[in-house]
């Protein structure tokens, strides 16, 4: 990271983002929405319904890095609108732990709305860096990513059920306006995802109570 950071200073998580966008070559403006997606671009990673609706998604006051390789079609879909949308999008078309790290620890959102995902290990990162997950109800993202609920401040993240683009779209205009317009809610929501407790031996505690309860 530019900047570490933890529970204990999470302000010090906005000199990574405006270190990430010189680095990058996008607006410095650490309040801005910054959105991350670090993945394969194949379809399985739910590309296509980015595909479906980029338009809408840069219409949308934030900033979007990219960093994968994968299909061709997606490569050029990023690289088309880093293009048309420099200000908005940078699109990185390659392999770099190093960079995706850095996205990580930047970014305030991470887009992860795979149409099936047995277990997933990017949302359970960006949790670790406060950078709160949108995915979509599948696999380990239902098994470790919890709905936002404004009522309680409970959840770990934004969470959509059916493949479907425009339910994606609507769960990061919602994403957006949590974060510009009620920073309680979205300080808590860093906290709790950050607190997300992933080792396995919480789930062998679950494995041994379902056991027991067979016996």
């Amino acid at each position: 990271l530019y900047e570490k950071f933890g529970l204990t200073n999470l302000k010090k998580k906005a000199i990574n983002k405006t270190e990430l966008q010189k680095r990058l070559g996008l607006p410095v403006d650490q309040n801005i929405f910054m959105v991350g997606l670090v993945s394969r671009l194949v379809s399985q990673k739910g590309l296509d319904l980015i595909k479906w609706v980029m338009d809408e998604i840069l219409n949308i006051n934030l900033q979007f890095v990219v960093l994968g390789t994968g299909d061709v079609q997606y490569e050029d879909l990023f690289n088309y609108y880093s293009y048309t949308h420099p200000e908005k999008l940078s699109a990185n078309i390659t392999f770099s732990d190093e960079l995706a790290r850095k996205i990580y620890g930047a970014c305030d959102l991470f887009l992860m709305p795979s149409l099936f995902e047995p277990c997933g290990i990017g949302q359970l990162t960006a949790m670790r860096y406060g950078t709160i997950p949108l995915v979509r109800e599948t696999g380990g993202l239902k098994d470790t990513v919890s709905d936002f609920n404004p009522s309680t401040l409970g959840g770990t993240g934004f969470v959509f059920q059916n493949y479907n683009a425009h339910d994606m779209l609507f769960k990061l205009e919602y994403a957006a306006k949590i974060f510009y317009e009620d920073k309680k809610s979205w300080t808590a929501l860093m906290r709790s995802a950050m607190k997300y407790n992933s080792e396995w031996k919480e789930s062998a505690k679950k494995y041994k109570a379902l056991y027991g309860g067979l016996l």
